[in-house]
């Protein structure tokens, strides 16, 4: 059976199922095509350091007020699969046991594990590794419509504040795109702190933002509501940077006259790579260039919020960005306290081969490490690498819509 043909079939059965059935619909779908034994699909959770089983049964789970069970992936053939975004298969007593990554545009949202009969033929795993592509499609677009996505994506119960701060980040935390690569990671504290991290993509730009606004728990998190819609509605509106930060520097001046926040904006013409920043009192990044890493040293302006007795108008400065060249941009809770014990320039030249997705949690992780795992500050941190404008075509080396098998293993 064409596997080709059986995708528009699969698309529309989950489409007409109810939201919270549309997995299982593929996993029956592939236990009767390909006689599989056992299909799962796990899903990968805001940490990225585990995986829940995800089916219609974990429903109930979640309407109990259950937590999901996780499996860490530390160590793991699943975290093998994450990170490199490759096929995983071995031969085992009960069959061939193949691991697909579920990914859309770098965002790795899961991954599906089938048992099939011994032997598979390539046809067999290219249809399989389809279908996972499939999938990373039907989950975007179901989790619109039922929370149980979001609950298997959880390692614990949210606070208040953290929930509002969750909402206010990118639905997906990773992009990829023919000239640029870039993820997103946020450690929150044990008070929430209020970072934030954005971006989006239009035609001709890429647009990045990182914030981080004073305070903890409800009253920082309702300040970075503030902040990041102010900067969401004025760059919608198409305006330049130097308004961007205007806006959001008198809507947090309005809304708490005695609070602040500092932030950088990036905007980088896709079509030329010239990219230019505002520094609104926040840390320097870093860029790793031919595998050195150093600061950027910018002009600091005021942070957002500051209400001053003569207005000081932000500066658009140039960033020096060229094809080969990572960004990091990082908040204050990435360099503060316990986090000082991290070398974040010998981090970030150590994980110059992995995928920002990694490399962001890697940093992340290792300040959380640092801290003995309770974080006095949010601890946020944007990786970005950039190709270049001469770059046509998104790279697929990195996501479900390439399957390449690594070598089989035989359990014995």
């Amino acid at each position: 059976m064409d596997g080709q043909d059986e995708l528009p079939r699969l698309l529309t059965a989950a489409e007409t199922a109810a939201p919270v059935e549309a997995v299982d619909v593929v996993a029956q779908d592939l236990l009767r095509r390909f006689g599989a034994t056992r299909v799962s699909f796990l899903i990968v959770d805001l940490t990225g350091k585990a995986v829940v089983p995800l089916s219609t049964a974990s429903q109930a789970e979640a309407e109990a007020g259950r937590q999901a069970d996780r499996i860490d992936l530390r160590g793991s053939v699943y975290e093998h699969v994450v990170r490199t975004q490759r096929l995983y298969r071995e031969t085992t007593d009960q069959g061939e046991r193949v691991i697909f990554p579920v990914t859309n545009r770098g965002d790795a949202i899961g991954l599906l594990e089938l048992v099939l009969p011994a032997g598979p033929g390539q046809g067999v795993l290219d249809a399989v590794g389809e279908a996972a592509h499939i999938l990373a499609y039907i989950v975007i677009a179901n989790q619109r419509f039922t929370d149980l996505y979001t609950w298997g994506r959880r390692s614990r119960p949210l606070s208040l504040a953290a929930e509002i701060q969750h909402q206010l980040l990118p639905p997906s935390l990773t992009c990829e795109a023919a000239q640029f690569a870039l993820c997103g990671s946020l450690e929150p504290s044990e008070d929430v702190s209020g970072d934030t991290f954005d971006y989006t993509l239009d035609r001709d730009t890429l647009h990045l933002s990182l914030t981080d606004t004073m305070g903890h728990n409800i009253q920082a998190a309702l300040s970075a509501t503030v902040l990041v819609g102010a900067l969401r509605g004025a760059r919608r509106q198409g305006v330049g940077l130097m308004e961007q930060a205007r806006r959001a520097d008198q809507a947090l001046a309005d809304h708490r006259p005695h609070g602040h926040a500092t932030g950088q904006l990036v905007r980088i013409d896709l079509h030329t790579g010239q990219a230019h920043m505002i520094n609104a009192g926040h840390p320097w990044p870093l860029r790793m260039r031919d595998a050195v890493v150093e600061e950027i040293t910018l002009e600091a302006d005021q942070p957002f919020g500051l209400i001053m007795p003569i207005p000081h108008p932000y500066r658009v400065q140039e960033l020096d960005l060229r094809p080969g060249d990572r960004l990091i941009m990082l908040t204050d809770g990435m360099l503060e306290r316990g986090a000082e014990k991290v070398d974040l320039p010998a981090l970030v030249k150590d994980t110059r081969h992995l995928h920002p997705r990694e490399t962001a949690l890697t940093l992340s992780t290792a300040v959380l490490d640092a801290a003995g795992g309770q974080l006095h500050d949010d601890a946020t941190v944007m990786c970005l690498d950039w190709h270049g404008p001469q770059e046509t075509k998104r790279h697929v080396g990195s996501g479900a819509d390439t399957q390449q098998a690594s070598p089989r293993r035989t359990k014995r």
